[in-house]
């Protein structure tokens, strides 16, 4: 068969490796100057280190065969995320873990007695949390709501967290010891050359061409037996029922000698600090010398016509334009929609790639 993948990111290029593989032609269309998508890596010219162009992405797994399969592409190598937060002029660690209670209630509990600490100050009436504010409450009580999430989730999302589904704060971790490591998988990593060199990778095969700077568009499909959509969903059908509400972001970069900030992310929670973090990216490859540092300050927005989409927002109740798209999508019969964008949901790496081969298994 003669398929068409609009979008040359992470779902995209396992789509087509796999395809490719049964010897289907695929050809890949990608509207950006580079493949990657949102997982982008560059060697920026002052400094030479590896830059993650979107933001972070650290590759963490509990899933044996997905991680066996980015490695077939590339090198990983294990780091551990640790992510620090500034609050009114104070650093903690990230995820909230024992030493953040201690040190914001200024005690120093064992890990029995914070547990029973923050079940007394947490919300207890609360049974079944619809809404991030909910979850949050129920989880770590009004205060460490207030000072780690509330601020940093409005910045974020540029809405109030009670209108945010539970979902959102239900990825996060609460800890009763030390353990600063901002996830809970068995594989964790970042690969040694970057995600650009392993996308590329993926797509190295003779039944695989890539088109970059061109537009996938509607008319273009009959000349394919299967096309795999990558990019909005509410874009495919023309915007028909409206523009679905997603955030983008903006990057401030700068350039220092030395090292910046001591870490490779730090979030700032206060909602009078206009960035919701900065990423120091020297940090993200530990096994990398480099004397000059480059760091990015991180605004979240709403999208616009012409901006990057990077997250849909799902809010509390039914999207009725949504599900009015989603209706159309589930009525093509050549035609399917994946990634991020395409099934209007956020998505870690590792499902992204376990998504994109499960599409195949029912083709």
């Amino acid at each position: 068969m003669k398929i068409a993948i609009a979008g040359a990111g992470l779902s995209g290029a396992v789509i087509a490796r796999e395809l490719a593989e049964q010897g289907h032609e695929i050809v890949v269309y990608e509207e950006r100057e580079h493949i990657g998508g949102n997982c982008y890596t560059y060697r920026d010219k002052e400094t030479d280190i590896m830059v993650h162009k979107y933001g972070p992405h650290i590759f963490h797994t509990d899933d044996e065969e997905v991680w066996n399969y980015v490695n077939r592409f590339a090198e990983f190598i294990p780091y551990i995320n640790r992510v620090k937060s500034t609050v009114k002029g104070e650093v903690y660690s990230l995820p909230v873990n024992l030493h953040t209670i201690n040190q914001f209630f200024r005690k120093a509990m064992s890990p029995k007695e914070a547990k029973n600490f923050i079940e007394s100050i947490a919300s207890n009436d609360i049974d079944n949390p619809k809404s991030f504010e909910e979850q949050a409450l129920k989880f770590v009580g009004k205060e460490l709501y207030e000072a780690f999430f509330k601020g940093y989730t409005l910045k974020q999302w540029g809405i109030e967290p009670k209108e945010l589904p539970a979902s959102i704060l239900k990825r996060l971790p609460l800890r009763f010891n030390y353990d600063d490591n901002y996830f809970n998988h068995k594989y964790q990593g970042i690969p040694k050359d970057g995600y650009t060199e392993m996308i590329k990778n993926i797509f190295d095969h003779k039944n695989i061409t890539i088109i970059l700077n061109k537009k996938f568009t509607k008319e273009m499909q009959e000349n394919y037996d299967i096309v795999y959509y990558s990019g909005t969903i509410d874009g495919y059908y023309d915007f028909i029922y409206g523009r679905l509400p997603y955030r983008t972001l903006d990057f401030e970069k700068g350039i220092e000698e030395g090292d910046y900030q001591g870490c490779a992310v730090m979030n700032y929670g206060d909602i009078d600090v206009p960035y919701t973090r900065i990423s120091e990216h020297k940090h993200f490859t530990p096994w990398e010398e480099h004397g000059k540092t480059i760091y990015f300050k991180e605004y979240s927005r709403e999208c616009e016509e012409n901006d990057l989409p990077f997250y849909p927002i799902n809010l509390v109740g039914e999207n009725e334009a949504l599900e009015k798209y989603k209706k159309l999508a589930l009525e093509e019969v050549k035609v399917v929609f994946i990634g991020r964008l395409g099934t209007y949901r956020y998505m870690d790496m590792d499902v992204v790639i376990k998504e994109a081969k499960g599409v195949l298994d029912v083709k």
